[in-house]
């Protein structure tokens, strides 16, 4: 997933939202020409994610990246099958079972497993295959449920916690890792400037097919296969709290911009957060927002989600996979 400064929660997301893109430009006006008045904050301990339905940010949607020997039908299928049972409010399931319900990534991933039907129509395995996983909760999850899809098909499978990408792609070239769970404009860009520099220019979007049309011939190069995306994603995203969305009937960001565009909105994120084109910038420019202050907080982490809950600001950074979040 590509986060907008540094890294929370996840230590292989190498490339950062401001630095793909960022272009030194001015924060948009915050008072003006709006919509209306805007949405005053209101406090609570609910926050709601609002669908991002015009891509402002990167499509880093969970997608599986295989071994291109290791990547045969079977198991394409297998993986496939995982992606295609998640959506975000399960994803914001699993995560809260490990998060917040305390159960571990196998546990919550057998319940999940179950309730969805993973383990049924799949056949053609054979052999050994290892499952990489990232070190926090949410890889490890992904790479149990591609472990028990996979043991379904007929394959003996096994999980494999790993570090950070720079260590785990290479294993994955080279056949120690079979499949990896991943997410697919975080890892367009790293194999874009794996092949290209660090100041190679950024070629993931926010439409999932661009991204994955940009993806796969990358991945062809390094030996790599990438299967199906799901439409569940970790990611840059904003969140209101749940007051907010019931009063204004909130569900994605064009729905905030119709409805509180203007001075009483109150948006909150990190310091670099109005210069940038994933924040203040793109929400003015792809949706037309403008707000009447900005509350400096952090990157999707306690300090946004606070000034949610305590009624500081009306529309904060956050990351669509965080547990405590809720699906509008």
């Amino acid at each position: 997933m590509i986060l907008m400064v540094g890294l929370v929660g996840s230590a292989f997301a190498l490339t950062a939202c401001g630095s793909a893109g960022s272009s030194g430009t001015q924060a948009p006006p915050t008072q003006g020409a709006s919509a209306g008045p805007g949405c005053a904050p209101a406090a609570s301990d609910t926050l709601v994610l609002l669908a991002d339905d015009k891509h402002l940010q990167n499509s880093d949607n969970v997608v599986a990246v295989a071994n291109k020997a290791a990547g045969t039908p079977a198991l394409l299928a297998a993986v496939d099958k995982v992606g295609a049972a998640l959506d975000q409010p399960k994803l914001l399931a699993l995560n809260k079972a490990v998060d917040i319900d305390r159960k571990t990534p196998q546990q919550a991933a057998q319940d999940f497993a179950t309730a969805n039907g993973l383990t049924t129509g799949l056949s053609g395995g054979s052999g050994k295959v290892v499952v990489g996983a990232a070190n926090f909760a949410e890889s490890e999850t992904l790479a149990e449920l591609y472990r028990i899809a996979l043991t379904a098909a007929g394959f003996q499978a096994s999980v494999l916690k790993s570090t950070n990408r720079e260590v785990y792609e290479p294993a994955i070239e080279k056949g120690d890792i079979s499949v990896f769970p991943e997410y697919a404009a975080t890892l367009t860009e790293f194999l874009n400037q794996k092949k290209n520099g660090k100041s190679a220019a950024a070629i993931a979007s926010g439409d999932i097919n661009t991204t994955i049309s940009k993806l796969t011939p990358l991945a062809t190069e390094y030996g790599l296969v990438v299967g199906k995306p799901s439409t569940a994603s970790d990611q840059n995203a904003f969140a209101v709290t749940k007051p907010v969305a019931d009063q204004y009937q909130l569900k994605t960001l064009s729905d905030f911009a119709a409805k509180c565009s203007g001075p009483a909105s109150v948006l909150a994120g990190p310091a670099e957060c109005p210069q940038r084109p994933f924040c203040q910038v793109g929400l003015n420019s792809t949706y037309k927002i403008t707000f009447g202050s900005f509350f400096q907080a952090d990157a999707g982490g306690p300090l946004s989600k606070t000034a949610l809950k305590t009624g500081k600001a009306t529309l904060g950074l956050v990351f669509s996979s965080d547990s405590s979040l809720t699906a509008a």
